[in-house]
């Protein structure tokens, strides 16, 4: 006789779980890849021989432009495809830049740096107001008039 194999049908129901799980956590490595990608849009010796005023500057320039960049894939996304198009027109700059200000960053500790502290605001010199005739108009003539 011969022995007849009966197919559960949660088999291959089981093997597609199963399938999908071992695909997640095959992907789940990539989570993170951007922090791994920083280093390979940006020159991690850009910044050795920087000093610290130079490393200030750098940084504030680079935390403004990826604000920047934040913010025009932010406004991107809002239109029809604007996470395509955000994705081609800002991404690998952004990661550049995110890059770029990890390395200044690093440079910064390295180098012990600290932040200037702002410098004290100068009083406000008193300006006189324009004078006016009798009739209550500005004696300040136009820029157009012709004298």
């Amino acid at each position: 006789m011969i022995a007849s194999f009966s197919r559960s049908p949660l088999l291959p129901r089981a093997a597609a779980v199963l399938a999908l799980f071992a695909l997640g956590l095959g992907l789940s490595g990539c989570a993170d890849m951007s922090e791994g990608m920083t280093s390979a849009f940006a020159d991690p010796a850009k910044y050795d021989l920087y000093e610290c005023k130079q490393l200030e500057a750098e940084r504030k320039n680079l935390a403004n432009r990826a604000a920047e960049l934040q913010g025009l894939m932010a406004k991107a996304q809002t239109g029809a495809g604007g996470a395509v198009v955000a994705e081609l027109a800002y991404r690998n700059e952004y990661i550049a830049v995110r890059g770029q200000a990890k390395n200044a960053e690093e440079a910064w500790q390295r180098n012990k740096c600290h932040e200037t502290p702002p410098s004290p605001a100068k009083p406000a010199t008193a300006s006189v107001p324009p004078t006016s005739d009798r009739a209550g108009r500005s004696s300040v003539r136009s820029g157009n008039a012709i004298y």
